[in-house]
């Protein structure tokens, strides 16, 4: 797909929602397929195949659908905030569109800047708890052995703000632990 957004990037939501929206149209397509297919035989062996082959192939239809529930109503953040975020992208690495999700709850990030010294993210939904959310994003972080610095801004001016503060992120010595933080990110996100 020549549009293809990797994780981490703008409009990353908004791409894997029409995917998974493709895959569970698909999955029930295949589930109704296979039921009706078990009206045009006689033979009970493989009607019996047929609907075992329904049956089974709820399981993976519903481990997409899952997600794509629980991510239904967080959509891509503002163009204006990439363009103002855009020019602060040699200050550390910028990751878009990020839902993190723990056992307890589900953490969405429009904007994340991994920083030598801070991991900042402007997450603008108020019904976030974002204590518990830097806790345990902060408990992860330790875990793999990372700076455990991360903040959650729910105001954009203050976030933007607090980004302009941050010095270059090439002022600091390269240990890989920028990248490192952005790749644990990345894959805690669906």
């Amino acid at each position: 797909m020549k549009n293809k957004k990797e994780k981490g990037q703008y409009g990353y939501r908004d791409y894997h929602k029409k995917m998974q929206i493709v895959k569970v149209l698909f999955g029930g397509a295949m589930i109704l397929v296979q039921l009706l297919a078990r009206n045009f035989t006689d033979n009970q062996a493989a009607k019996n195949v047929l609907t075992l082959m329904a049956i089974l192939s709820v399981l993976p239809t519903a481990n997409v659908a899952s997600p794509l529930l629980a991510s239904w109503k967080y959509k891509t953040g503002s163009r204006q905030l990439m363009e103002q975020i855009a020019g602060l992208e040699g200050t550390g690495i910028v990751l878009y569109d990020l839902i993190v999700t723990s056992k307890e709850m589900i953490i969405p990030l429009d904007v994340v800047m991994v920083h030598p010294n801070v991991v900042a993210a402007f997450c603008p939904f108020q019904k976030i708890d974002k204590k518990k959310a830097e806790k345990y994003l902060n408990e992860t972080f330790q875990a793999h052995r990372l700076d455990a610095n991360v903040k959650i801004i729910s105001e954009e001016k203050q976030f933007v703000k607090r980004l302009r503060d941050l010095k270059p992120m090439k002022e600091y010595e390269d240990d890989g632990s920028v990248e490192y933080g952005a790749g644990v990110l990345k894959s805690l996100s669906m």
